[in-house]
């Protein structure tokens, strides 16, 4: 089948004023008693059959409920995509991903342009002349701890969780490369302010823009990543965004390196630097295919299908097709409004609170603690010659551990990574804690030994963050939400992200300050919090199709969740049970196709 579903499906056309014919209409809703009946008698009784004028009668054998946890493998017209790996959709997910390079050396710089003597003495003089004035009483812990400073730091997040709504409604209502290129054109005039600061105002004012770029991109590029890749090799594309956060950094703290050897303006060049990445992403936004679910959303059903066939490298992408068409006609009913409301229906609430709480525990990790405030507080440590190179050995082993997640995402799963990965942070903070508190505590200051151990520590911290929780959670806020949802259920993930970045940018000096190394020890305790929510309520999701509704059953089956999503639930088996048994006699049948078995949907009103 070729062309829009009307020209697939003829007189069917236009019926329902959502644009999408009948041809690719599975029930997500069943709107007839009738249908709901059938349903139910198709997920109960296992000799239960299809009596279709157009396809043989075949038995259903009923399958057992998946446990949590396990792999659940494609059912209904997922079993028939044909769609592979392209290099095409790799170079779309590279460029795209660049959005993630945005957040990364925003987040790079800041530590490394903090330690730099120029921008101390213009910016903040109170602790320029602490560190040159080489006053012995001044307690390491304390050294940096400046409210202003620690604003300046963390109102990019602030500012970023501002912007997640509406962000949001701009992806959802003009577009995905639309939403690329107004991120890239924020971040662009944010770096020119910033670099162009004379004030600490000034240099605010520029971090509020940086962050409005980096928060669009945190809610358009994880959802266009997840739309046009392949469902078998999504999880490892969707990494691509932590990839470029983590080069990201790595970038940075390479030029802040470089930076600090230049006297007066090198901090002025480490923050100009970052228009190069937005420039990346602005020309993504112009050159880069529209996201077909956008497309078909749209009502653009021949541009919608020649992208996927191009995205996919085949012309056979019925299957895809038409689970894209059910999700877009779906997805067209439903405003911006309504679909925020969606987010916390039955059905739906689930996703969002396992996607919104895992954002918001990403940050109690610590890690944008770690990586804002490495720097000054190896400075603090240890010798301020040594501060930037040991960012730069942090942000290398950041990029390294990505990679690993890259390979093993779609092999091992979400959520074995994440469970090995909070309990790695768990045991490499509470290490850090101890070789902190033992050094302080005998000789009152930390020789090289024990600063190379702490290090050590953190590497390992920082390797497990990299390859499951900074980038699963990307991954699984883009993912597990349906087309209507999506946008908005991306922008709630950002916001709750951005205000816990914010809350511990703001607060971290102050806490290290106070609690010294036992700031470590509160971060350990949330990473085994998380370790055991992970374990208690988050199924596996690798392998699944994005518009398949697997998604909505792996939480329908969950000994937890079904009791939240209740009657809902059940719906959302029966509709699944629904198309698993109608693509068993579709695939059976001599000579059938998605035509005939559209127009027996019509037959029961579907």
């Amino acid at each position: 089948m070729d062309g829009t579903p009307e020209d697939d499906a003829g007189a069917q056309a236009g019926n329902d004023g959502g644009g999408a014919s009948s041809a690719y209409r599975v029930p997500l809703v069943a709107r007839a008693s009738t249908a709901s009946t059938f349903a139910s008698s198709v997920a109960i009784n296992s000799r239960a059959t299809l009596k279709s004028p157009f396809f043989a009668a075949a038995p259903r054998v009923a399958k057992p409920a998946a446990p949590p946890g396990s792999k659940v493998e494609p059912s209904g017209r997922a079993a028939h995509y044909t769609g592979r790996m392209t290099i095409y959709v790799l170079v779309v997910a590279l460029v795209s991903a660049t959005g993630g390079m945005l957040f990364g050396f925003d987040i790079g710089i800041v530590g490394g342009v903090e330690a730099m003597a120029s921008f101390q003495e213009q910016f903040f003089p109170e602790i320029y002349q602490r560190s040159i004035s080489g006053e012995k009483d001044t307690d390491p812990y304390c050294k940096y701890h400046d409210a202003r400073l620690q604003l300046f730091s963390a109102i990019m997040f602030l500012s970023g969780a501002v912007i997640a709504v509406p962000a949001g409604y701009a992806t959802r209502s003009f577009g995905r490369k639309a939403s690329m290129l107004g991120s890239g054109c924020f971040f662009l005039l944010g770096a020119g302010l910033q670099a162009g600061a004379h004030s600490l105002t000034q240099l605010i004012i520029g971090r509020c823009v940086l962050g409005f770029g980096v928060g669009t991109a945190a809610c358009v590029v994880p959802v266009y990543i997840s739309e046009v890749a392949p469902y078998a090799s999504r999880g490892g594309l969707a990494y691509l965004f932590q990839v470029a956060t983590t080069a990201g950094i790595l970038a940075a703290q390479l030029v802040n390196y470089g930076a600090q050897y230049i006297p007066n303006w090198g901090w002025r060049l480490s923050l100009g630097l970052a228009a190069m990445p937005a420039c990346v992403l602005c020309l993504g936004g112009l050159v880069l295919p529209e996201s077909p679910s956008y497309l078909l959303e749209r009502g653009r059903w021949a541009e919608g299908k020649a992208v996927l066939q191009m995205l996919r490298g085949t012309d056979e992408v019925d299957a895809e097709y038409a689970d894209i068409c059910d999700a877009a006609r779906a997805s067209a009913r439903v405003s911006a409004l309504e679909s925020w409301k969606n987010l916390v229906a039955r059905h739906n609430l689930p996703m969002t609170i396992m996607s919104t709480s895992l954002a918001a525990l990403q940050q109690l990790t610590g890690i944008n603690a770690i990586i804002f405030y490495a720097p000054i507080m190896f400075d603090s440590f240890t010798v301020s010659s040594a501060a930037l190179l040991n960012a730069v050995i942090i942000g290398g082993v950041n990029v390294a551990g990505t990679f690993v997640g890259v390979a093993l995402v779609d092999r091992w799963g979400r959520r074995p990574l994440l469970l090995e990965g909070g309990l790695q942070m768990l045991i490499s903070q509470v290490a850090t804690a101890i070789i902190l508190g033992s050094a302080y505590s005998a000789t009152g200051s930390m020789d090289k030994g024990d600063a190379a151990a702490a290090l050590a520590c953190i590497c390992v911290f920082v390797l497990g963050f990299s390859w499951s929780w900074g980038p699963i959670v990307w991954v699984l806020g883009a993912e597990v939400q349906t087309l209507d949802t999506r946008t908005s259920g991306m922008s709630a993930v950002v916001a709750a992200n951005y205000l816990l970045s914010f809350a511990i940018g703001q607060a971290f000096l102050s806490m290290l300050c106070s609690m010294k190394y036992y700031a470590f020890i509160f971060f350990a305790a949330w990473n085994l919090f998380m370790t055991a929510f992970v374990y208690a309520l988050l199924p596996e999701t690798k392998g699944v199709p994005l518009e398949d509704t697997a998604y909505a059953c792996l939480f329908a089956r969950h000994p937890v969740w079904k009791r939240v999503m209740g009657k809902a639930g059940k719906q959302v088996l029966e509709r699944e049970a629904f198309r698993a048994a109608a693509w068993r006699q579709a695939q059976g049948a001599e000579g059938g196709d998605l035509r005939d078995l559209a127009r027996y949907y019509e037959t029961l009103g579907l």
